[in-house]
């Protein structure tokens, strides 16, 4: 019911050779989406629980148009191919319209310590967001000699946004927020083949934000170790800064309403791991990792809720995160290729101000995912896979005590060329092959079977 979705999409690039050392491309977007917003079914119990206050809309709906333009170049400096400068100019537009018309929803409350339903009068209302982000980037990449490499730049984007909440029934606006955002940082990277076995990378970021008081300064530490021709070792290490969005900060939708108080997240990340070739046929990887994020921002349910306000977003004082990535990729027979991926995933709150979170599974994020799949492709373009993906139980709630169920789905994707250049190229894809029902939040039905298909022009 009311789940309906219309896209279009129109993606345009041109590359221009000016001459041997300089390049030109431009690249234009244009995306559009009309979708239903179906809501939730109430969920009776747990009482109060995570969809104990979901309603389903009949006539909401919600409108996305995002167009992005750039324009890049390329261009070696000197007279050699070692120093090359690449620069990108950007300029995007995203409008985001929630339209909330549903009259009468049917939702759950307690009367005498029991559970009714009942219809209740919506507030119709409509959600206006318009953004409009303008930025740079550009950036040197120097082979000093064979054995050292250094890259650096800067990058710089200025976003402007105004969202408005408009109340249909006595024709009133509510501006939310208007306003500019300025974001930037300065980059730097140095690789260095210390032998012919081991390589070492050292980073360094510094960020400047309109959002952050002063700036941050982010480091990053690697190392690549080839014990033999099919054994590598590799760690690094990363200092990690990231602001919050402006949907995180100041989003007009009453479900998931902005927080202008939100502060930006830092913390490190390490990790660990090795790469083993298993003949000539494969490749076998396994990665140990350790990330540790202070003030994390994350997305809070309020139930029940306040003035029509289900959600918001907060910060969470410390986040650890340890787990294990094993991927094996090999080749089954000529053109025929099998991959399994597994991830074991354990995000603990360390800290915050809500001691009956701390020591508990971060929502949403805890799940330990299993794909593996076959592949056929060839040298003239003709590729197919069957893959299933599987994702274990998890937390719908900080303090652990509603939880959503495994699920597993199979999806099939297809590539065809049309003709003998490879210039027109159908692509297929069927997702959840077996129309399996599953939530990925509580009261929220994901899509059953779905079927995709296009054509890409080359020109």
């Amino acid at each position: 019911m009311n789940s309906d979705a219309t896209y279009n999409n129109l993606r345009v690039r041109a590359d221009v050779d000016v001459s041997d050392r300089t390049k030109v491309n431009f690249t234009g977007i244009l995306l559009s989406k009309n979708q239903g917003v179906p809501g939730g079914v109430p969920i009776p119990s747990p009482q109060f629980g995570q969809g104990f206050f979901n309603t389903l809309t009949d006539a909401n709906r919600k409108y996305n148009d995002q167009v992005l333009f750039d324009v890049g170049i390329d261009q070696k400096i000197g007279n050699g191919n070692d120093s090359t400068v690449t620069g990108r100019v950007f300029y995007d537009t995203l409008s985001t319209w929630f339209d909330n018309r549903t009259a009468f929803a049917e939702a759950l409350s307690v009367t005498n310590g029991q559970v009714v339903r009942s219809l209740t009068p919506q507030i119709q209302r409509q959600f206006d967001s318009r953004q409009k982000s303008f930025g740079i980037q550009t950036q040197h990449n120097w082979q000093i000699t064979p054995t050292q490499n250094i890259a650096y730049g800067f990058d710089y984007r200025n976003t402007n946004n105004r969202s408005t909440i408009n109340n249909i029934a006595p024709g009133t606006q509510t501006v939310s927020y208007d306003g500019t955002i300025s974001q930037g940082a300065l980059f730097a990277q140095y690789n260095v083949d210390l032998n012919p076995q081991i390589r070492a990378t050292a980073g360094l970021r510094q960020d400047f934000s309109s959002l952050a008081n002063g700036s941050v300064t982010s480091p990053a530490l690697g190392v690549k170790w080839d014990l033999n021709s099919a054994t590598t070792l590799r760690a690094n290490y990363i200092r990690n800064f990231r602001t919050p969005t402006l949907a995180n900060l100041f989003s007009a939708n009453p479900t998931n309403i902005g927080n202008p108080n939100l502060l930006p997240e830092t913390g490190n990340s390490f990790d660990v791991g090795v790469d083993q070739k298993l003949g000539d046929f494969g490749l076998l990887r396994l990665t140990a990792f350790q990330n540790n994020i202070t003030n994390l921002v994350a997305f809070q349910s309020i139930n029940p809720p306040v003035n029509g306000v289900s959600g918001t977003w907060t910060n969470i004082g410390e986040v650890q995160t340890q787990g294990i990535e094993a991927s094996l990729n090999a080749r089954i027979a000529p053109n025929v290729y099998g991959f399994v991926n597994y991830t074991i995933n354990n995000p603990q709150i360390k800290q915050d101000a809500n001691p009956a979170v701390v020591g508990k599974e971060l929502r949403f994020t805890g799940a330990d995912k299993l794909s593996m799949g076959i592949s056929y492709e060839n040298n003239f373009g003709w590729y197919g896979s069957l893959a299933l993906n599987s994702l274990s139980g998890y937390p719908t709630n900080n303090t652990n005590t509603e939880f959503l169920s495994v699920f597993t789905s199979f999806d099939a994707n297809f590539i065809a060329p049309l003709n003998l250049d490879r210039s027109l190229t159908l692509n297929a894809s069927v997702q959840n092959i077996f129309d399996q029902r599953y939530e990925l939040f509580a009261g929220f039905p994901d899509a059953g079977r779905t079927f995709r298909t296009g054509i890409d022009w080359k020109f």
